[in-house]
């Protein structure tokens, strides 16, 4: 990281205890309800691109133990140098090595099977994968599993066409898999491994 990078840094969180403490209970809250939306506290300066919750939450998870793996659009702009002077992470260049790996609206999400998984003895040792979309309207999936009485609808926009699929593998390998966040520019979801993705709910239309 040289200087100019250094001059366009803008600040993390405004009081270090009180934001991360704020940040790290709204997660917890998002994996303890799957698929309910969860308003990030925003008591920090974000970098400029990037959704601000999704910065926010790794701000209050990651340290200089952690590795992270940056999708295309991040790893060239200023949330790439905001991470790392923050948090002292390491970046590495493939997504398949990283404890954390966040994805920009509009890129690619890595397959999930590609991410670290854990092990049947250590299944802590597995990825949290970070994941924007565009909005909370759209499919409406319902889910099912630990924290969710009976079935809940999660309205989403903006996932891959395939995530459902890729979503049923992840969670057949539990204890093994990885969690996700999903992120708007204010809210997070979490989709802990433990959770059942069935089918879309119908969407209905009013007639003309």
């Amino acid at each position: 990281m040289n200087a100019t990078d250094l001059q366009h840094i803008v600040g993390g969180f405004e009081h270090e205890a009180f934001g991360s403490q704020a940040a790290f209970r709204a997660s917890m809250n998002a994996l303890s309800y799957p698929g309910r939306w969860t308003a990030m506290p925003m008591h920090a300066e974000r970098p400029r691109q990037g959704h601000g919750a999704a910065a926010v939450l790794l701000l209050s998870l990651l340290d200089a133990d952690c590795t992270v793996w940056l999708s295309p659009t991040l790893a060239a702009s200023d949330a790439a140098s905001w991470l790392r002077f923050h948090t002292g992470c390491q970046r590495v260049a493939n997504a398949c090595d990283a404890q954390f790996v966040w994805v920009a609206k509009g890129d690619a999400m890595p397959a999930l099977a590609s991410l670290l998984r854990g092990s049947d003895n250590q299944p802590d040792h597995s990825a949290t994968c970070i994941l924007e979309v565009l909005d909370t309207h759209g499919d409406a999936w319902t889910l099912s599993g630990p924290g969710i009485q009976g079935t809940a609808l999660l309205s989403v926009h903006g996932l891959p066409t395939d995530f459902a699929a890729q979503w049923s593998h992840n969670h057949a390998s539990f204890p093994r898999g990885v969690d996700v966040f999903l992120s708007t520019p204010t809210h997070i979801a979490g989709l802990p491994r433990t959770t059942r993705i069935g089918a879309a709910a119908p969407q209905h239309t009013e007639e003309a």
